[in-house]
């Protein structure tokens, strides 16, 4: 791109090259899916039949009560996790930005925390089908510290290399590759039921149930971070696009411009503190649910657990939706208002979800339930809304920061985000360990969202960047 097209405006977003990026995301949200969706249910069968001596067939039918007294535990253990990462996601976002190499300053990172997660996953199962908890904790943190050193620069990739004016459409893009890699994860949860193998004796218990799934994760994790690394050549790309970031720079949606030699203004810190106060609170509430949503379909709705799976598709479903619409709002009302309206969408959802109940209604094998139709609704309004957010809340945060330090202020977005997920799985444990009641976990989401939009709302500046002049057709495509 010559001077003359950058000096008019005519940012590009090249659409083949963002997508192939988002194969680094497509990796992370295909392993996170499987992860997120069956770890929580194996931690509490391991440790109900470790305290109690019973099956978890027996289980089931005797006491569901037994199931919430341990979900406190569950819930230390998932943290813990998430507690490592906190402290990591800065340290590998840091490291990335200080580091040069013939293949650049993040593909060593994402190659590294790729091989060694892909290779430990699958070891998950194995261990739990053994009834060796110490080994499979063992194996979740070493996937999680691995994933983080992918994670970080994985996803600081996309800032590198596209103008602030548009990331929030790029981010679009990459949470749809996303998506598609969760989606994925979804469809081998619906055939790999999950709630067969829990409910059966452990007789009858066939490993490859559980193994499967992880092994095909692993193998697809490390296929994306392939094609990512061949097609995308991050040091050429980078001194490619050096015109088209100082333009994006001159026009980027900030209260006062970025000066990396001078302190952070007043405004702008601002504006990251209540970006990030917000976003803690959504990723409680968004955690939460997606943390206890397998044991609540499985212990309280009593329903198979292929359902979880079909309530993950239709929210990628609509979160593909919003994902592709965020940014064109975004243009048109600012990513203030887009991110709380999704958060309003999102309230709606958890609201309704206060009134679901069990059937009652027998349709399963094993005696499980018929599944309540208005969570597929909850789902799908959750799902829209969550992605309105995620899409524009990142770009946001890096908005207020230089090119040299998108991974640290990338480590700042995740140190909220993980916090949030070391905070929530244990505070809603003891919520459900007090309360013995699983409609404790919308009532719990819907008060955090409704924090989220309010600190939100109240402290966030609507700053719209200056009109872009997006190139069209087929140049818009790129040339590489």
């Amino acid at each position: 791109m010559g001077k003359k097209q950058a000096a008019a405006g005519g940012l590009k977003l090249n659409y083949k090259r963002t997508f192939l990026i988002g194969f680094a995301f497509f990796g992370i949200l295909l392993l996170w899916q499987v992860y997120d969706s069956w770890c929580p249910t194996f931690l509490t069968d391991i440790f109900a039949r470790r305290m109690y001596g019973m099956s978890s067939a027996q289980l089931k039918a005797g006491d569901a009560d037994k199931i919430l007294n341990v979900q406190w535990l569950v819930g230390i253990i998932m943290a813990c996790d998430n507690l490592a990462a906190l402290i990591l996601l800065p340290v590998f976002g840091n490291l990335s930005d200080k580091t040069r190499t013939p293949i650049g300053k993040r593909m060593p990172f994402i190659l590294v925390g790729t091989c060694v997660s892909a290779v430990a996953f699958p070891f998950i199962p194995l261990f739990f089908h053994y009834n060796n908890v110490v080994g499979m904790v063992i194996m979740m943190a070493v996937v999680l510290l691995f994933m983080m050193m992918y994670r970080n620069p994985a996803v600081a990739l996309m800032p590198d290399i596209t103008p602030k004016p548009l990331r929030a459409k790029a981010n679009g893009i990459i949470n749809i590759m996303g998506y598609f890699g969760g989606a994925f994860a979804t469809v081998l949860g619906i055939f790999m039921v999950l709630s067969s193998y829990i409910n059966a004796e452990d007789s009858a218990r066939n490993i490859w149930t559980i193994e499967i799934p992880f092994i095909i994760a692993s193998v697809l994790m490390v296929i994306s971070a392939l094609v990512l690394f061949f097609t995308v050549k991050e040091n050429e790309i980078a001194e490619e696009m050096k015109e088209q970031m100082e333009e994006g720079e001159r026009m980027a949606a900030i209260a006062t411009p970025v000066d990396d030699d001078k302190p952070m203004s007043k405004e702008n810190k601002t504006m990251l503190l209540a970006i990030l106060g917000a976003e803690f609170l959504w990723f409680m509430a968004d955690n939460a649910i997606g943390t206890y949503i397998g044991n609540y379909v499985i212990y309280h709705l009593n329903s198979v657990s292929s359902s979880t799976m079909i309530l993950t598709i239709l929210g990628g479903v609509a979160s593909v939706a919003g994902f592709a619409v965020a940014g064109g709002i975004a243009d048109k009302i600012g990513r203030k208002w887009t991110i709380s309206t999704g958060l309003g969408l999102t309230i709606i959802g958890l609201l309704i979800m206060c009134f679901v109940a069990p059937t009652g209604k027998v349709t399963g094998p094993n005696g499980e339930f018929a599944f309540p139709t208005l969570l597929y609704v909850v789902w799908i309004i959750k799902g829209f809304g969550m992605a309105l957010v995620h899409n524009c809340s990142f770009p946001m945060v890096v908005e207020l920061c230089s090119s040299k330090k998108i991974g640290k202020f990338t480590g700042y977005y995740y140190t909220a985000s993980m916090s949030a997920q070391t905070v929530t799985p244990v505070l809603l444990g003891f919520v459900f360990n007090a309360t013995l009641a699983w409609r404790a976990l919308p009532v719990y989401a819907v008060i955090l969202i409704v924090l989220s939009f309010t600190v939100f709302t109240l402290l966030v500046k609507n700053i719209k960047a200056k009109k872009v002049e997006n190139v069209t057709g087929l140049e818009a495509l790129g040339d590489d």
